[in-house]
């Protein structure tokens, strides 16, 4: 009877747990010679009869494995949004590792410029800090996540962790290199977007220009003072944002590259050009002695940088890759068309007029270009978030500088002039048809994209005017160039007010601090449960085939 008994629990496999002690080895190696001899052909007195396969579940020891499998895969799919501190690379706390554990406040040197007597005189404390980083990213497995801060950080990247007027806020399942409970050095939250506001100033005094000089509007009797008094004020705003961004490029060049590779404010390197071509074009007749040209040097000056920058940026987008125009195309990407077209006017202003029609091609062309691709937003490109919507009047910029430039260069306001201005007219009524694009968002620097486009059509407005002379068109830009005057009065006295009363026109600058990629907390399952779960089914399976070759014996012996 014992006989029979050993025999009949001979038939379950019983495997244990792969972390059990080791005294229990021996009793594994019994009931898997026996298992061998069962699946070989060895008959014992219960041969015919079918073991449930609850029994074997119970018996075999495999039902923690697969929960450590199940619980690893349930942890795995438990998404948590990540806490947005920056103190942490995805749960690893930066504070007590990369800060030494002492307590500091968030090391800023990351972003600042790397030269070869900071790297000389900070040596070790960087390699003992990276080799902190490295440790606090690397895996069970010993792998190690590449989150390298100075390195660059694709455009879908941004698209994907930020939102906001101009990309400018981080989504709430992003976390940042640096804290959002301290505030940040003021260069580090001071962007290139300030340049918005040299941009609205600036084409506000060639607006007043032409109000005090166009024949159509000559009835209002506005003195040249107005203008003499912006320039002045664009002049100073212009001179202060330049030398703030300088001192920027100087402690902070790694913060700026970051903000290089930003698919909106790479649009905004353009603008501190855009701007000395817009205070050269409305200089105060004060100021120019009777001359009838301005001197060459003025366009070669303003125009030789914003050229090069321009072959770098439709370089990228012609050649294709990650930040090709399909990829990168926003309302933004106009600053980088509508510079062509304010050189082609500062051109014709110093005598070139090859030169400016030339630039006037180039800048036509890419405007086509970007136009279609915003209008068709092609299945490969990335998604337009709908915080975006105010810088749509960035649509009106192009067409408006267009036919601005060509009345200048040609000297009459002819077909292709009226075309461009009907475009821009076009999508101007069409924008403030959609008033709702424009509305429910705090107030930012970002604001002052509204301003640079809605002048600008205000001035091609004037011009039409002055073609087609007779009461319509000249209460279309009356009404034009005071609507575009009050935004601009409007958001100056916003500016001073957050920046010098309120001290919140700078708050922390999120964007440029976001991770290379997106820092999770998913962990690979044990090597060791893997190769259980696998061993596992090939027990199972040769089990259940040795099982029905005994049943089709029986049933052939019957």
């Amino acid at each position: 009877m014992e006989m029979k008994q050993s025999n009949a629990h001979s038939n379950f496999a019983d495997i244990n747990e792969v972390e059990e002690e080791a005294e229990q080895e021996p009793q594994q190696q019994d009931n898997i010679n026996n298992n061998n001899k069962r699946f070989s052909g060895y008959r014992g007195p219960n041969r015919g009869k079918q073991r449930p396969y609850k029994s074997f579940s119970r018996q075999v020891s495999l039902e923690t494995g697969f929960s450590v499998l199940n619980r690893e895969s349930k942890e795995r799919d438990d998404k948590k949004s990540l806490p947005r501190s920056g103190r942490s690379f995805g749960g690893f706390e930066i504070g007590g590792t990369i800060n030494g554990g002492d307590g500091r406040k968030a090391d800023f040197s990351m972003f600042r410029t790397k030269s070869t007597l900071s790297k000389q005189k900070s040596l070790l404390p960087s390699i003992i800090r990276e080799r902190d980083i490295e440790n606090s990213l690397r895996t069970e497995d010993g792998e190690t996540k590449d989150y390298s801060i100075n390195e660059n950080v694709s455009a879908g990247r941004y698209f994907a962790a930020l939102r906001g007027p101009e990309l400018d806020e981080v989504k709430e399942n992003e976390d940042i290199l640096l804290p959002k409970e301290e505030q940040w050095p003021f260069l580090l939250r001071f962007p290139i977007g300030c340049y918005g506001i040299c941009l609205g100033l600036s084409s506000q005094a060639v607006l007043w220009l032409a109000l005090a000089k166009s024949p159509a509007t000559n009835f209002l009797h506005i003195t040249p003072l107005i203008n003499l008094v912006v320039w002045l004020l664009s002049l100073v705003a212009l001179v202060s944002v330049s030398f703030t961004y300088i001192l920027k490029c100087i402690f902070y060049f790694e913060a700026v590259k970051r903000e290089y590779f930003h698919p909106v404010r790479v649009n905004f390197f353009f603008a501190p050009w855009v701007v000395c071509m817009f205070l050269a074009i409305s200089v105060p007749p004060v100021f120019l002695s009777n001359r009838q040209y301005l001197h060459p040097a003025i366009w070669c000056v303003f125009m030789g940088p914003y050229f090069l920058l321009e072959l770098k940026i439709y370089g990228q987008w012609l050649s294709g890759g990650k930040r090709r125009l399909c990829k990168v195309a926003n309302p933004s990407s106009h600053l980088s068309v509508v510079g062509n077209f304010v050189g082609a006017i500062l051109a014709s202003k110093v005598g070139w007029s090859e030169v400016a029609k030339f630039l006037w091609a180039v800048g036509f062309a890419h405007y086509l270009v970007v136009f279609v691709t915003l209008y068709q937003r092609l299945p490969t490109s990335e998604a337009l978030p709908k915080e975006l919507h105010p810088v749509y009047s960035m649509f009106i910029a192009a067409p408006s500088a267009a036919s601005i430039a060509w009345n200048t260069i040609y000297g009459q306001f002819d077909g292709c002039s009226r075309t461009c201005f009907f475009i821009a007219l076009f999508l101007y009524i069409s924008l403030v048809a959609r008033i709702n694009f424009f509305t429910g968002f705090k107030f930012s620097v970002a604001w002052w994209s509204y301003t640079f486009p809605m002048t600008t059509a205000s001035v091609a407005t004037i011009k039409y005017a002055e073609a087609v002379p007779g009461y319509p068109s000249r209460a279309l830009a009356l009404t034009l160039s005071f609507i575009s005057t009050a935004m601009v009065c409007m958001l100056f006295v916003s500016t001073l007010l957050h920046a010098l009363v309120w001290q919140t026109l700078f708050p922390n600058d999120l964007a440029i601090a976001i991770t290379k990629r997106k820092l999770t907390r998913e962990k690979k399952p044990f090597k060791r449960a893997y190769d259980l779960k696998r061993w596992t089914k090939q027990a199972l399976a040769k089990k259940i085939s040795a099982e029905k070759d005994f049943e089709a014996e029986e049933e052939s012996r019957h």
